[in-house]
């Protein structure tokens, strides 16, 4: 059932190694009718890897199309999924961290009433921090002496993400009686179709994407690293949630290190947008706005309409990025840290 002559003698296979991490369109061979004809079927996805085993695509719904390079009758790079505009999703703030706490899945969880305890190495505090909302089905003290406990027993700080509405009355005073030191984070959304529109042609056209943090995206990623137990719960959370894609642009040189980096995870109308990072080289060039605009439009193709991400308040810089791509403050939370004793 293969197909004769390599891929570079095929004139309709407009299409390389080189072109893993773009969205194609591809036909491939799968088979011979009653009567001998050939039959064919087509594909539309990202071309997640193409090697000596063959090619893999990932379409819009449904798993990975893989098959034998000999079977490639035809394929181009096709551009961006035109995302469609649409109003966004139910954006209230208990939801909202509830989604964001599964497309950022700490690496050990435990639940205390309502409340879940999130321990992942100390690899950022998302995931090193009590989710508290709702009930934790005991008195603030006991819960809070609980909370100092479970985290002393891993030799982190005791952290609680708090948000109002969502965290149960009474605790941001108790949690202040306590002393305990505040950081506010901003929960901010926007329209996906938007985003996906938002990135120059030539500059969307370097960025390729990937199911998978391979070691150069990691290299940009500054949050990595602290040791072995550290990396390979960054690893863990990185790399965890429903749909996760990465983003990158290469660089030039040898090495191929990339220039921008992104992540993106899909759940539902929902889209999830961190850890976009731009060498310090390569700045100002809108590498950042393309890295967000192809992430968006792949979470559109899988159906989600809005687009969330998490900014610390004092971020001036990113806050600005992400003002001009259109993001609005949804609401804030805050990671309280507990005091010792």
């Amino acid at each position: 059932m293969a197909v004769e002559g390599p891929v570079q003698d095929r004139p309709e296979v407009r299409l390389d190694r080189s072109d893993v991490g773009r969205r194609v369109s591809v036909r491939r061979l799968t088979g011979f009718a009653d009567d001998n004809r050939p039959v064919f079927r087509d594909v539309i996805g990202v071309l997640v890897s193409w090697d000596d085993e063959g090619l893999t695509v990932v379409p819009r719904t449904g798993g990975p199309v893989s098959f034998d390079e000999r079977l490639l009758v035809a394929g181009k790079a096709v551009p961006l999924f035109p995302a469609r505009r649409a109003p966004l999703p139910p954006a209230d703030p208990v939801g909202l961290q509830r989604t964001a706490a599964r497309g950022w899945p700490a690496v050990e969880q435990e639940p205390l009433g309502e409340w879940t305890l999130r321990a992942s190495a100390g690899f950022t505090r998302r995931a090193n921090s009590v989710l508290a909302l709702g009930d934790p089905g005991l008195p603030l003290d006991r819960a809070l002496a609980a909370v100092r406990a479970w985290y002393a027993a891993r030799g982190l700080p005791a952290l609680l993400e708090v948000c109002a509405p969502g965290s149960p009355e009474g605790l941001r005073e108790e949690l202040d009686r306590r002393g305990a030191a505040f950081a506010r984070t901003l929960v901010r959304v926007a329209p996906l179709a938007g985003l996906a529109r938002g990135g120059a042609p030539a500059g969307v056209d370097r960025v390729r994407l990937s199911r998978t943090a391979d070691a150069a995206w990691l290299s940009l990623y500054r949050r990595a690293g602290g040791g072995p137990a550290v990396e390979e719960a960054a690893l863990r959370v990185v790399r965890g949630g429903p749909s996760v894609w990465f983003a990158s642009v290469p660089g030039a040189g040898p090495d191929r290190a990339p220039l921008a980096v992104g992540r993106c995870v899909v759940d539902g109308p929902w889209a999830g947008f961190g850890a976009v990072e731009v060498a310090a080289h390569a700045r100002r060039a809108g590498l950042a706005t393309s890295v967000m605009a192809v992430l968006a439009a792949r979470a559109a193709e899988e159906g989600a309409s809005g687009g969330y991400l998490q900014v610390e308040a004092e971020n001036s810089g990113a806050i600005a990025l992400y003002d001009g791509l259109g993001f609005t403050t949804s609401h804030t939370y805050q990671y309280a840290l507990l005091p010792q004793g």
